[in-house]
């Protein structure tokens, strides 16, 4: 398993993720996002954005959003995995910190993420969560992570190794006299004692 940047060859694989989950895909662009792969079977596990946005009167801001993982890669470490890659693109890009309105904060609290008031965050970010609490996650709090903070588990770095994909096998249904053609009602048995 390994985190990659996407590619536009996944454009439609990740508005179809974005779209099935819910997530915000506002100013969409594919090459804002990161992908996980399964190295053995080249399937897409899960993906996540590092949203640049530029201000006129504060600096850049840089905002993780639109986290996913698909089905029967949960609870593996590939959403904490997709998030230590976007932070850490963050740090080499320069930024001092990255924000996400998420309700999942104690999901993201596990990492370093810690809330940050409303009215302490860039002007921007204040009109996104307001819009973002309205239209998708009416739960939505401000979270913020100093990159070099960033701390990974260890049982999500060891459960991102062992990754496999989980499949769900449909449950076979337990047979009954029915379904060899006898009528459990007006059967009779080899055996019968009469009582």
């Amino acid at each position: 398993m390994y985190v990659r940047d996407a590619r536009n060859r996944d454009e439609a694989w990740l508005l179809d993720g974005i779209e099935a989950m819910g997530l915000d895909e506002t100013a969409f662009r594919s090459r804002d996002y990161v992908i996980a792969v399964d190295d053995e079977s080249d399937t897409r596990a899960g993906f996540g954005r590092l949203r640049y946005h530029p201000t006129p009167s504060d600096p850049e801001v840089a905002e993780l959003t639109s986290i996913g993982v698909m089905d029967g890669w949960r609870n593996q470490g590939v959403g904490a995995h997709v998030i230590e890659r976007l932070v850490d693109t963050a740090e080499m890009e320069g930024f001092d910190r990255v924000y996400s309105l998420t309700s999942q904060h104690e999901y993201l609290s596990q990492f370093g993420f810690r809330p940050v008031e409303t009215e302490d965050l860039p002007d921007l970010l204040r009109d996104r969560l307001e819009a973002k609490r309205e239209e998708l996650d009416p739960e939505a709090i401000p979270m913020a992570i100093d990159p070099d903070r960033f701390r990974m588990p260890d049982e999500l770095r060891e459960r991102f190794k062992q990754a496999a994909e989980a499949v769900d096998e449909p449950e076979e249904p337990e047979e009954t006299a029915e379904d060899f053609g006898i009528d459990p009602d007006e059967a009779t048995y080899k055996y019968d004692t009469g009582s």
